[in-house]
């Protein structure tokens, strides 16, 4: 009998699985209460940016770099972070010219349309 946790609509289980050919007799295992769940990721509310223009995630992923600092003044397809996708890194670009206001940190999960900075 070999022990998992699975996760079905966001809750986590234990579960266990008897091995194809194994020679013991079926038993009952007890399901153990649902897990905390694990931390969602990050999905921006729709937020007023001012005067800024948003730059938004094409899709989820891991914040793995800042590539300038907050504050900092950006040229229009100048790289600002790194998005990893599917073990894939992702330059993530300033849609205009301004400075750059993070609203993400290196580490955090996004999803798709997430708000990750505002370029004012």
């Amino acid at each position: 009998m070999r022990n998992f946790i699975i996760t079905v609509d966001g809750k986590q289980y234990e579960v266990g699985v008897e091995e194809v050919g194994s020679s013991s007799a079926p038993r009952a295992v007890p399901v153990a209460a649902p897990a905390a769940a694990a931390p969602s990721p990050v999905k921006s509310a729709p937020e007023a940016v001012g005067n800024g223009q948003p730059v938004l995630s094409p899709f989820p992923g891991l914040i793995k770099n800042l590539l300038v600092e907050n504050g900092a003044s950006v040229k229009k397809d100048q790289p600002i972070l790194v998005l990893e996708a599917m073990k894939m890194d992702n330059d993530i670009t300033a849609p205009c010219d301004g400075k750059v206001t993070f609203r993400v940190a290196k580490g955090a999960n996004v999803e798709s349309d997430a708000v990750l900075a505002v370029i004012g």
